[in-house]
């Protein structure tokens, strides 16, 4: 389980829920129920840190609940 805050919301556009990783620059999943994009989420949110360690980059430290306005 990861502690980085999740944002998910419908897209009319793309007719699904969005699920974003502010912390993660262009990490999100989609999903046809908030509850898969939530679970899709989790599998990007993986392969986005392994990659990550792989590319030598940098990996944010979670900071808990952000405010977006």
């Amino acid at each position: 389980m990861y502690k980085y805050e999740i944002i998910i919301y419908w897209s009319d556009e793309d007719n699904a829920f969005i699920a974003s990783v502010p912390e993660l620059p262009g990490c999100m999943a989609d999903g046809e129920t908030y509850f898969q994009a939530l679970s899709n989420v989790d599998i990007i949110i993986s392969e986005w840190l392994e990659t990550a360690k792989l590319m030598g980059r940098e990996i944010p430290e979670p900071k808990g609940r952000l405010v977006f306005a």
